[in-house]
């Protein structure tokens, strides 16, 4: 695989310089959260800025290039993040946004490419949280931060060049066979996980989510963990008949050390056996 290490330098430097917008709908939330101050509270606002990977993406990215220099450990979850801020001083350094529907107002296939990404990502950080409070991980949050932030060099494309990103998504309609990998090399000159870990070096983020979030590494339980709830969100993304999901159920069930049916239970879907054969 190719790659134009020029092209990643000149989008990681283009991405670093802009800021990053947030969802129409986080705004709005923030905004009637900072008008009960008194009754807000650390998790509250993390829950809002989770429900938008752009939004969790400023923070972490801020808190990371503002934490103190005796400050070893990393912060690598919202809910971290806001405490180590406070309440008052996440609203004064959050006050202003750009809004992403605002940005790409005159493209109106581009805001819709870029919000089925984003509810794909919400999705895997769902499933990624719930999988890893099934399996007793007492830090789920960095689970499902790590599974809404997987592709956010993807997103991220969406917001910064949405020409480029429609024509990703063009070439990978008229060839379904082709490799996401390999349609984003033959317009942009690089993969986009590439950039992604270019972007997470030069910002700073976490080390555990940039494991976390590194495919590579799957042999590990969390890691696996992450890249199932991603799988299945994308896989799932036009309905539940994908022919890849199979494969992805097996691989859950033995994440989770359950069985088939207890699966379809706790994804909400119909097992084979109470279909009675049908």
């Amino acid at each position: 695989m190719s790659q134009d290490s020029t092209g990643i330098d000149t989008w990681t430097a283009t991405l670093t310089a802009r800021e990053i917008p947030v969802l129409k709908q986080t705004v709005r939330a923030l905004e009637e959260a900072r008008a009960k101050l008194d009754k807000i509270g650390v998790r509250d606002i993390a829950a809002i800025c989770l429900r938008d990977p752009l939004m969790t993406l400023r923070v972490l990215r801020f808190c990371m290039c503002h934490r103190a220099r005796r400050q070893l450990q990393d912060i690598d979850t919202v809910e971290h993040a806001v405490m180590m801020l406070g309440v008052e001083p996440f609203f004064h350094h959050f006050a202003r946004f750009e809004v992403i529907e605002d940005r790409l107002k005159a493209s109106p296939q581009a805001l819709l490419g870029l919000l089925q990404v984003i509810r794909r990502a919400q999705r895997a950080a769902r499933f990624a949280q719930d999988w890893a409070i099934w399996r007793v991980d007492l830090n789920n949050e960095e689970i499902a931060v790590a599974a809404l932030l997987h592709d956010l060099a993807e997103i991220l494309l969406w917001c910064e060049a949405p020409d480029k990103a429609l024509e990703i998504a063009s070439l990978q309609k008229s060839s379904p066979g082709v490799r996401s990998a390999t349609a984003q090399n033959a317009v942009l000159g690089f993969a986009l996980i590439d950039l992604q870990r270019a972007l997470c070096v030069q910002w700073g983020l976490p080390e555990l989510l940039k494991n976390l979030m590194d495919d590579h590494q799957q042999d590990r339980p969390r890691v696996r963990n992450v890249k199932l709830a991603v799988d299945l969100a994308r896989h799932t993304a036009n309905g539940w008949d994908d022919p890849a999901l199979p494969d992805d159920f097996a691989a859950i069930a033995s994440l989770m050390n359950i069985d088939h049916d207890t699966l379809m239970a706790r994804l909400g879907l119909q097992s084979p056996a109470e279909d009675g054969g049908a």
